[in-house]
């Protein structure tokens, strides 16, 4: 049989990234990692303890830690005013990208369509499309990443099952405003669409800007699934612990198909969970500053060296910044030009539009900014990052001045 023949419909349509084509060069070139969201400095010493703990403590084999659940409806009910049953609306997965996974293959049928913001991470799409549903995307449109509530109401058809959204957004940094969050809401209660929610940059603000979670409001209690995890608050991204939050029919549906796949989450990473659920307010406030201080850090540097930073993230830890306009390059040549001149890498910007799939004609259609954009993690240490800066600073980029 041909190789061809041998893979899935499904295999053949995932192609590498622009990141995974310029991985090989970033490892050749032994460059700094400013790609990837994941921290490089250690996890908070009691949590890495409550793991070891719970190691020697033989909680090594399937299990599923009742405590997580009840701690995190405490934490919910805290943050968001959300009563939910410990017993019955979570599912505890590996990590939030399965979680999420999990709640659409739960939800959403061949042919349903599902609107997603543009540009987004890239999974989400990936999900919808391997579940046989049909991604219909809505502009956010630059500098500031925001959309046109008529072009959302347009995007529902009688085929809608569901919304993503995703705040603190990736790749902007984008943090949805509460009239923002008021006309998805309004549109998904006109609709009785669901929405699925990642939320897992919820603990990543900047100033004024804060995160509130769409099932808060009006009607959507009983029609939103929250995704969620350890991963970012706590720089756990290898323990694998993650969420959904649901309606209990929904719920359950998700922790079945969970089972299917990965069966539990790891067992002592949920018993360090629940150190980690119960962090004071402190934790999270020095979060919030650390990561505001590495943002500004980051900020001021890209643009002394030449790129535009015309939206300040208000969440999350990526900037998303623009090329100047007198660079002729795209954003994947610059991407392979930092990697060459300064031993950097970063992300293009193009693997977060998905608009040649929209249905709606001239969505952000053969726009020049698509291309214009890379994304820069700033969830690294001081160390990292001021070597970072020494290479950027010290490479002469003649590419960023073009004319």
């Amino acid at each position: 049989m041909e190789e061809d023949k041998k893979l899935s419909f499904v295999a053949k349509r995932f192609l590498p990234s622009p990141i995974q084509q310029l991985s090989l060069l970033a490892q050749q070139c032994n460059a700094i990692n400013l790609a990837e969201g994941f921290p490089d400095f250690p996890a908070p010493l009691t949590l890495k303890n409550a793991a070891i703990s719970a190691i020697n403590s033989d909680f090594n084999q399937y299990r599923h830690v009742q405590g997580v659940c009840d701690e995190l409806a405490k934490v919910v009910k805290k943050t968001h005013g959300l009563n939910v049953n410990p017993l019955t609306d979570f599912a505890i997965c590996c990590g939030q990208t399965e979680a999420f996974a999990a709640a659409v293959f739960s939800v959403i049928n061949p042919g349903d369509e599902v609107i997603i913001f543009d540009p987004s991470f890239d999974s989400y799409a990936n999900v919808v499309s391997i579940a046989g549903g049909i991604p219909v995307y809505v502009s956010l449109d630059p500098p500031k990443w925001t959309f046109d509530p008529n072009k959302l109401l347009k995007s529902f058809t009688d085929r809608t099952k569901a919304i993503v959204l995703n705040s603190p957004h990736n790749p902007t940094g984008k943090v949805f405003s509460k009239d923002e969050l008021d006309a998805i809401a309004e549109a998904c209660c006109a609709n009785d669409c669901l929405a699925i929610t990642d939320e897992v940059y919820e603990y990543i603000t900047f100033g004024d800007a804060k995160h509130v979670s769409l099932a808060s409001l009006p009607g959507m209690h009983e029609r939103t699934i929250i995704t969620s995890s350890l991963s970012k608050t706590f720089s756990v991204t290898g323990w694998r612990v993650g969420w959904a939050i649901a309606p209990a029919f929904i719920a359950s549906a998700i922790r079945n198909i969970h089972s299917r796949i990965t069966d539990t989450a790891p067992a002592p990473f949920q018993e360090a969970a629940l150190i980690a659920l119960r962090s004071p307010p402190e934790y999270f406030e020095s979060l919030r500053r650390d990561y505001e201080s590495k943002r500004d850090f980051i900020a001021k540097l890209l643009v002394d060296i030449g790129f535009e930073v015309q939206f300040e993230p208000q969440g999350s830890f990526f900037l998303f910044v623009e090329l100047p306009k007198s660079c002729t390059l795209t954003d994947v040549d610059c991407v392979e030009e930092l990697i060459k001149q300064a031993g950097v890498v970063a992300v293009p910007g193009c693997g977060f539009f998905q608009t040649d799939s929209s249905r709606e004609k001239g969505v952000n259609k053969d726009c020049s900014y698509q291309n214009r954009y890379i994304r820069f993690a700033f969830c690294k240490s001081n160390a990292t990052l001021t070597s970072a800066a020494q290479k950027l600073s010290e490479a002469k980029f003649e590419f960023l001045k073009m004319h």
